[in-house]
C-alpha cells in the first residue's frame, strides 16, 4: 500500500452581503427656456447600506501521494455560502467540477439544512448529505442521505483502486470535536433556527431538553 499524507488547503474570495442593496435614482437633465423662477421640492436623503466586501477563507483537505504529491482525495465540508446563490456557490461549483472531471476522488459533506442541495442523479430524500465520489468509477458515486434523528454515518476515504479504503465514523468525529471545542458553552441554543424546524423537529428536540424559539 502506498504511503498518504493529509494536507489543509484553502480557497479564498471576496463576497458580498447579497441582502444589502442600494437603490440608485435615474437622473434627468432638460433645459427649460422660462427664466421665471421656480419652487423646488426639498429632496430628503433616505438612510441605506452599501454591500461590504468580505474575504472569505474555506479549508478542505487533500489526501496526497507522499512520494509524488498527487491528490488523490479532497474532502469538503459546505459551508453556507457553498449552498447560497452567490460567488461562494460560483466558487464551490467550479471546484466541484473540477474535481469530477479529473481522477481525484470527491468526498463532499453537507451538514446543512439551509440553502440548495448540490446537484445529483437519483433520489436524495435526506436534510444531510455525504458524497462520496471515486475518481475511478465516475459518474457513478455513492450518496448518505439522513435527518435530524440520525447519527453521522462512517464513511470509506477513496484512495488508488484496488487499496483499502479507511473507515471514518462521522459521529464519533462529531461528537469528539463537540466536546474538546467545548461547544457547549459557546453555542447559543435559544438563537432562532434559519431555516425553522418542523413541528415534529420541534417536538423531538425540547424531548432532549434544549430550548429554543424556533422562529
Amino acid at each position: 500500500m502506498a504511503t498518504y499524507h493529509v494536507s489543509i488547503e484553502e480557497r479564498v474570495y471576496t463576497s458580498y452581503d447579497e441582502s444589502l442593496l442600494v437603490g440608485i435614482a435615474d437622473v434627468a437633465v432638460t433645459h427649460r427656456a422660462s427664466v421665471e423662477p421656480r419652487i423646488t421640492a426639498v429632496t430628503t436623503p433616505k438612510p441605506v447600506k452599501v454591500p461590504m466586501p468580505e474575504e472569505v477563507t474555506e479549508r478542505f483537505l487533500e489526501v496526497r501521494l507522499t512520494q509524488t504529491g498527487e491528490v488523490v482525495c479532497v474532502i469538503e465540508l459546505l459551508s453556507p455560502k457553498n449552498k447560497r446563490t452567490g460567488k461562494g456557490r460560483v466558487a464551490y461549483e467550479r471546484k466541484r467540477q473540477k474535481i469530477l472531471a479529473s481522477q481525484t476522488s470527491l468526498v463532499a459533506v453537507d451538514l446543512l439544512r439551509g440553502g440548495k442541495p448540490m446537484p445529483v442523479i437519483g433520489e436524495a430524500d435526506g436534510v444531510y448529505r455525504v458524497l462520496v465520489s471515486r475518481g475511478y468509477q465516475r459518474s457513478e458515486a455513492e450518496l448518505y442521505a439522513f435527518g435530524l434523528k440520525d447519527a453521522l454515518p462512517a464513511i470509506r476515504i477513496p484512495l488508488r483502486p484496488g487499496e483499502a479504503e479507511p473507515e471514518i465514523n462521522l459521529q464519533v468525529i462529531l461528537d469528539d470535536v463537540y466536546d474538546r471545542a467545548r461547544f457547549d458553552l459557546v453555542i447559543d441554543y435559544a438563537q432562532p433556527l434559519r431555516p425553522a424546524l418542523s413541528a415534529e423537529g420541534m417536538t423531538w428536540m425540547k424531548a432532549l431538553g434544549v430550548e429554543n424559539s424556533g422562529n
